[in-house]
């Protein structure tokens, strides 16, 4: 009689707490195949002078803990391998433009190597979209960002928006700030779980 009930509170327990948590795994994400990049935007009187840039960063290491919707996601990217691929701007300028981004003015890739994600919720909006809100660690600061996934096809994508002096960073700005990037940056990836 006792395993009986027993039995029967383990099932009721079981029913209440879902699908998700009962057949949730843990998976590694394929490096190779998932991708971020952020976007960066000119602004400033002679912006038209001025190039958006678009930063590549290889992601280094990352989980994603999923059942029939992510649980929680972790990404790691190191800053030293991020890279400017701004196709249309000369070697030379693209490469001034790389020391820069990794300079101490930016961000700083020798004190502070590691930008790293982690998720503290997740939320459903419908059928295969998430708000993901978590901390991102960037420039040696932690700061609460949103992000907005959608599953497409085995993908995670999506993207989100943040602020360069939240994490202590100064835009870049030359010519007395008559030509300068944006505060804001856009972020979007790719994330693809390992099989």
């Amino acid at each position: 009689m006792r395993l009986t009930r027993l039995a029967v509170v383990i099932l009721a327990i079981s029913s209440c707490l879902g699908p998700t948590s009962l057949s949730a795994q843990t998976k590694a994400i394929d490096v190779n195949k998932s991708s971020l990049k952020i976007h960066v935007f000119k602004s400033g009187a002679f912006s038209a002078f001025a190039h958006d840039h678009e930063i590549q960063a290889p992601l280094e290491e990352g989980k994603i803990e999923e059942g029939s919707a992510p649980a929680s996601v972790q990404l790691r990217v190191d800053s030293r391998k991020m890279r400017v691929l701004d196709p249309d701007i000369p070697t030379d300028k693209r490469s001034e433009i790389q020391q820069t981004m990794q300079g101490a003015s930016v961000l700083d890739v020798e004190k502070f190597p590691e930008i790293s994600y982690q998720s503290t919720t997740v939320t459903s909006r419908r059928e295969n979209h998430w708000e993901v809100r978590g901390e991102l660690t960037l420039h040696g600061q932690k700061q609460p960002v949103a992000v907005q996934v959608s599953l497409q096809d085995g993908h995670y994508r999506g993207s989100a928006s943040l602020k360069q002096t939240a994490f202590g960073m100064t835009p870049v700005s030359i010519a007395g700030g008559t030509i300068k990037v944006k505060d804001e940056v856009k972020i979007e990836f790719d994330i693809v779980p390992a099989k």
